[in-house]
């Protein structure tokens, strides 16, 4: 981890990986991210930056790394997922952050868009498989009852396409 963290760095720098910050830019040339729909949002969720660039310490990186590890626990996953999907970063997953979530999902390409009636469908659909306390969002408690029921989330930790 330590040599692909430093190897994100500039030559000069590497020796005080440590103590150093990558750029948002550098991490989205990670194999792993670079074809990833959420990227940004993972950047953003996993950085520490005060400034809020969304730049990763060593620490920062192994904490992502940590979460996407196949040793990592559903619940650690599911917890990520969450606020990676929770766009607006205010705790729910509410309509906006769903319809986001479909168009990360399915690309924004005009091709591969949903209408918006099948975009309100599909949002209806989930909300009502999800939102538990019908209060037309969905907390950290409700999808984590969801995903424990997809076998599939904790093999590939709900943020492959």
């Amino acid at each position: 981890a330590y040599k692909r963290f430093s190897e994100l760095l500039p030559k000069e720098e590497r020796e005080n990986a440590c103590s150093a910050r990558v750029p948002k830019s550098q991490i989205l040339t990670l194999p792993e991210l670079r074809a990833n729909p959420f990227q940004h949002r993972i950047c953003h969720v996993f950085s520490t930056s005060e400034t809020r660039d969304d730049s990763m310490s060593f620490e920062d990186f192994l904490d992502m790394l940590s979460v996407f590890s196949d040793s990592a626990t559903s619940d650690i996953k599911s917890h990520y997922a969450f606020r990676i999907f929770d766009f607006d970063d205010d705790g729910t997953l509410d309509r906006k952050d769903l319809e986001q979530l479909v168009n990360c999902l399915t690309g924004q390409g005009e091709e591969s868009q949903l209408s918006s009636a099948e975009m309100e469908q599909l949002i209806q659909n989930i909300l009502e498989e999800s939102d538990i306390d019908k209060d037309g969002t969905i907390n950290l408690s409700e999808f984590q009852h969801v995903v424990s029921r997809s076998p599939d989330f904790a093999r590939c930790g709900g943020l492959q396409r």
